[in-house]
């Protein structure tokens, strides 16, 4: 077992040119509420106040990613990955520091975020309809996700499926979607949470050679996994998050053996 000493974060503070994320000083706390009544008291009406427990998911972290890296963020269960994931797709704002995002130009990015499986799609509506509805939230308007649709349904091999509703769709259905129009909109910085984990292994593999033709093109990419195997073979970096803080960030070959000595058995 290895010492988990958190490593010493450098300042984020100046924006260079280079950077298509910076995080300076961020946290994120929660509120739990915690009813302790058992259910004969609720059904007896003999309820007492509820317990608030104030959780922190990110403690002061600061870093930067550079245009065209793609960075890897591991870490134990409820170590604050899809948090992060989630303040950088503006879902969550932090409770202190800031979180810039540029494109190239050194205007606002677009962001294409996924985040959970059928996160942007309406149950209700058809495939044709949410790969509309789904772009209109990432920023595009009908017209450039129409000229985008024939290549956006022939990736997610979906055939027939697509012009029936999602409430009769399995995840794995969702997924390809869901994928196929994140890497049609042309975004400047793409988060992925853990989707990769999802789906049969020829999908799979098409999707990671898809982004490596984004990471070719210059694509910032910042996708959070526990598969080591896809961090090797994808990310640049990795950025390992232990109980809220940055306990390493480095190159894969430094961290990862670090990582795997950390959790096993003595």
């Amino acid at each position: 077992m290895v010492s988990l000493a958190p490593q010493t974060q450098p300042a984020a503070d100046a924006v260079s040119g280079q950077d298509a994320i910076v995080v300076s000083q961020v946290s994120k706390h929660f509120r739990l509420v915690h009813h302790g009544d058992s259910i004969k008291q609720r059904m007896l009406g003999i309820l007492r106040p509820p317990h608030i427990e104030e959780f922190t998911a990110l403690r002061d972290i600061s870093f930067r990613v550079p245009h065209g890296q793609t960075l890897a963020v591991i870490g134990r269960n409820g170590s604050g990955k899809s948090t992060l994931l989630s303040i950088l797709a503006r879902v969550y704002r932090p409770n202190t520091g800031t979180v810039q995002l540029f494109s190239r130009e050194g205007g606002r990015a677009r962001v294409a975020p996924l985040l959970e499986l059928g996160t942007g799609f309406h149950p209700e509506l058809d495939g044709l309809e949410n790969v509309v509805f789904y772009g209109a939230l990432l920023g595009y308007t009908a017209k450039e996700i129409t000229a985008r649709m024939e290549d956006i349904i022939a990736f997610s091999e979906l055939g027939g499926k697509v012009d029936t509703p999602l409430r009769g769709w399995n995840e794995g259905a969702k997924l390809r979607l869901g994928f196929a129009v994140a890497v049609h909109t042309e975004p400047d910085i793409m988060l992925v949470d853990e989707v990769l984990a999802v789906g049969d292994e020829a999908f799979r593999k098409k999707c990671e050679a898809r982004i490596r033709q984004m990471q070719q093109s210059g694509v910032t990419i910042v996708f959070v996994s526990h598969d080591l195997h896809t961090v090797e073979n994808i990310a640049d970096r990795v950025l390992w998050l232990n109980q809220g803080v940055i306990q390493m960030d480095a190159d894969p070959a430094a961290v990862l053996p670090a990582y795997r000595a950390a959790f096993q058995p003595a």
